[in-house]
């Protein structure tokens, strides 16, 4: 699906969703080091996208037991969230408008999770999925 879709319409990969983004783009996902079903962190952020206008950190809501690799990402992903431990929480596709978080925005873990929501949909209005002229997807700066 995430091949299929990747550069046709923008892309949100949330918890199992953004290990196979990870995977999809050449990353390996690996068992954690603890366990964390529904319990929560805080997590660091870039302040792009999905996390524009969100506290810093940002208290999520946890529902997993694999996680991203940090040494495997690939070149074409930038992580956008870590937690305090480097933690992968969040990756940015460089080019293309996908995006994935490790944890579950729709939680009510996740105060902040109806407005990083909204930013995806905000960010993506009227987007098809395909990378600017400039070849910058939607990872705009500040």
């Amino acid at each position: 699906m995430i091949r299929a879709f990747a550069g046709h319409v923008p892309v949100l990969g949330v918890c199992l969703g953004h290990q196979a983004i990870v995977e999809v783009f050449g990353g390996k996902v690996v068992r954690a080091d603890r366990l964390m079903h529904g319990k929560t962190s805080l997590v660091r952020h870039d302040e792009r996208t999905l996390f524009e206008g969100l506290p810093q950190p940002c208290e999520v809501g946890r529902y997993h037991s694999l996680i991203a690799a940090p040494a495997s990402l690939p070149p074409g992903l930038e992580v956008s969230a870590r937690t305090a431990e480097g933690e992968i929480m969040g990756v940015r596709h460089r080019a293309l408008v996908v995006e994935g978080v490790q944890f579950h925005p729709e939680s009510i873990l996740t105060p902040e999770g109806p407005r990083l929501l909204a930013n995806f949909l905000k960010e993506t209005a009227g987007e098809r999925g395909e990378p600017t002229a400039a070849g910058a997807g939607h990872a705009r700066t500040a």
